[in-house]
């Protein structure tokens, strides 16, 4: 409503809160619904629809005024009530026709009727039983028209009215998919919650969908019976392949994000085994977020395996941990903080968080003080590769078992940072264990990656010359030194699974480096727990494996992620941009020659060393550190001297599992 800047006075009046200006307000309120909907009106009777709909109304409101004489004199009228009915007739339905023409009741073809639509009804009668029963006192105050023949009208006219308008969108929903039952495909909805009951009657009536749901697909072990609104509960989501059959469905529909991952790989599989067209229908929250990114729902890394988490044994290793002190190299980082998080819960006497991100090191000890625990805690900001700080660090906390998981990993990073490579994970690792075997650590763990295995890439090069240092310096300490090499790291920063889930946020497409691409895949939790069991195992020298199936292709993770988010398998491109140098298209655990020997745990294996002198490999790391800030070209060379298995494809060496072409900037990281 818009006040006039002319008549300030008036307004005043009107906010004064005076019986007045209420007055004046409520008037002024009545008159704008009068308008609007004589605006209403006369916009209706230019309409030939309206003139259809109007003429229909009158023969309800006729037939419904009849009846309700009818029904009031049990089928007998009396003559002077007959009169009455003939001489009041026309105003009535007069009267009538007006109410429902200002209150919007002639418009569409009711194809869409739903609740609100009979509430506007129902509203609408009885506006008009108010109007008529004011107006039977003032047009015919002797004679006035029975009131039980009023409330009658009113109930016939809100019957007959919406049947009239529920008929088209009941034979849309029951008779024509009846009469038309080759058209439609059925379906079976999973879940029996009240959305889904929701979603099943709006499928039902949306009359230009293929689906017709014959029943819902319980997913909370309850067996067959009940009903949600008149679709009834077929049986467990389990028996889908018989309960289909028996229905004879051919499509089976799931609401994004409403089975957890394993439970919908385990559907997918079912359903490509029965003919089955397995459905991902978008969540009403998804569709109404608004924005141009693509919802998907959140993905439990275990879903991607395709195989069983490996859950190790921690019996023995409390006996390591508890009430020792502990070092944990690079602990900011995604298996550096996992390691941590793990070794509170054996009560170490004390845990070192070491690491140069301040910001990471912040975070997880103020996590881990969050934790009911009697261990002291202590974050220390360092570089592995500053001899006399870490000398320090190691003065003043003593450690008895370290965890050296401080490395640089990211392959595409290391082939222009030659130098920092070295620097990190070579002259930073040998610091760390010159002063484990100085300061008499009990055990000290260094975690590798398979990319140590004929490197192709600077970054396993020098992981593999860190791996020679750490077990020809296990032949002469009394330290027990241990390396544990790992696969790929599901879900650690830097990772192939977030870049993918972003670009599927995005709409694609997908970037895979190559077709043929396959990888060795392991959760944290599992990366962990092999580092901690190692080091229960370990006698010094050893190098332990974590068994983790088949290699599996990066397509086909790239697949995986896509179904398990909710979204149909070609609903988002991949594309392939060529490999990079230094990246392999699959990976190795072992050197021919090393040696493999089962262990005490089945998903365990050790490998040993192959034999080099302690002598021959310091001075090896002395040349490198005198070297480490020339020109990156005689850095290669030198590695290439050191390791003569490193062979990158920018050299125009072509090596084993390495297609010498161009990458792109997406690499699945090493998780060391």
């Amino acid at each position: 409503m818009t006040l006039s800047k002319s008549h300030p006075v008036e307004q005043r009046e009107l906010f004064d809160g005076g019986s007045d200006s209420k007055d004046r307000f409520s008037r002024g309120i009545i008159r704008s619904v009068l308008y609007g909907g004589l605006r209403r009106s006369l916009r209706q009777l230019t309409s030939p629809r309206s003139w259809l709909l109007a003429g229909m109304h009158s023969v309800v409101f006729v037939a419904a005024y009849w009846g309700a004489y009818l029904l009031r004199f049990d089928f007998d009228i009396p003559s002077n009530s007959l009169s009455l009915y003939l001489s009041s007739l026309g105003w009535v339905v007069g009267i009538q026709l007006a109410v429902f023409c200002l209150l919007g009741q002639f418009h569409g073809w009711w194809r869409y009727v739903t609740f609100a639509d009979f509430a506007a009804l129902i509203y609408a009668a009885l506006i008009s039983l108010c109007v008529l029963t004011t107006a039977t006192y003032f047009v015919q105050p002797a004679r006035s028209i029975p009131r039980g023949v009023l409330g009658i009208d009113f109930m016939l006219i809100v019957g007959m009215l919406g049947a009239l308008r529920a008929s088209w969108r009941m034979f849309r929903e029951i008779f024509r998919p009846m009469l038309n039952g080759n058209d439609c495909r059925r379906a079976l909805l999973v879940g029996t919650d009240l959305s889904n009951g929701i979603l099943a009657h709006q499928i039902q009536s949306h009359f230009h969908l293929p689906y017709r749901v014959r029943g819902f697909l319980a997913t909370d072990g309850r067996s067959a019976g009940g009903r949600l609104g008149q679709i009834p509960i077929l049986g467990k989501l389990e028996d889908v392949e018989e309960i289909a059959a028996a229905y004879r469905a051919t499509d089976v529909l799931v609401v994004a994000g409403s089975l957890p991952g394993g439970r919908l790989r385990r559907l997918m599989e079912t359903c490509e085994q029965g003919d089955l067209n397995l459905k991902i229908i978008r969540s009403l929250e998804d569709r109404l977020e608004g924005d141009n990114r693509m919802p998907i729902r959140d993905i439990e890394i275990n879903d991607l395996l395709r195989r069983e988490p490996v859950t190790l044994d921690t019996d023995n290793i409390g006996k390591l941990i508890e009430g020792r002190r502990v070092l944990v190299t690079g602990a900011g980082g995604s298996i550096g903080s996992e390691i941590c998080r793990q070794i509170i819960g054996f009560n170490p006497q004390s845990l070192v968080l070491l690491g140069r991100g301040e910001n990471r090191i912040f975070a997880i000890e103020k996590e881990l003080q969050s934790k009911e625990t009697s261990t002291t805690l202590h974050a220390c900001i360092a570089d592995v590769t500053n001899r006399q700080r870490m000398e320090r660090v190691f003065k003043t906390h003593r450690p008895e078992v370290v965890f050296h998981a401080a490395a640089h990993k990211h392959v595409p990073l290391m082939e222009a940072n030659v130098g920092e490579a070295i620097r990190n994970n070579v002259l930073g690792t040998k610091c760390v264990a010159d002063l484990a075997d100085q300061f008499g650590v009990r055990s000290f763990v260094l975690i590798s990656t398979d990319k140590a295995v004929h490197p192709t890439s600077v970054m396993g090069a020098t992981k593999q010359i860190a791996e020679r240092y750490v077990h020809t310096l296990s032949q002469e300490s009394a330290t027990r030194f241990i390396v544990v090499r790992f696969g790929n790291v599901l879900g650690s920063a830097g990772s192939v699974v977030p870049l993918f889930q972003e670009q599927i946020r995005r709409g694609g497409p997908i970037t895979i480096t190559d077709r043929r691409m396959t990888r060795f895949f392991m959760t944290i939790p599992e990366a962990s727990q092999l580092v901690l069991q190692a080091a229960t195992m370990g006698t010094g020298g050893e190098i332990f494996v974590l068994e983790m199936g088949e290699q599996v292709r990066i397509i086909d993770l790239a697949r995986d992620l896509i179904r398990l988010s909710g979204l149909p398998e070609d609903a988002v491109e991949i594309i392939s941009t060529g490999i990079r140098p230094g990246e392999k298209l699959y990976e190795e655990l072992y050197f021919d020659d090393e040696q493999t020997l089962p262990t005490s745990h089945p998903k365990l294996r050790a490998a040993y060393h192959r034999p080099y002198s302690l002598v021959e490999v310091r001075r090896a790391i002395a040349q490198l550190q005198r070297l480490v800030n020339d020109p990156e070209e005689l850095l290669r060379r030198k590695l290439r001297e050191i390791v003569p298995e490193f062979n990158s494809p920018r050299d125009g060496v072509e090596t084993k599992g390495v297609a010498p072409v161009c990458l792109n900037n997406h690499e699945v990281k090493a998780s060391a």
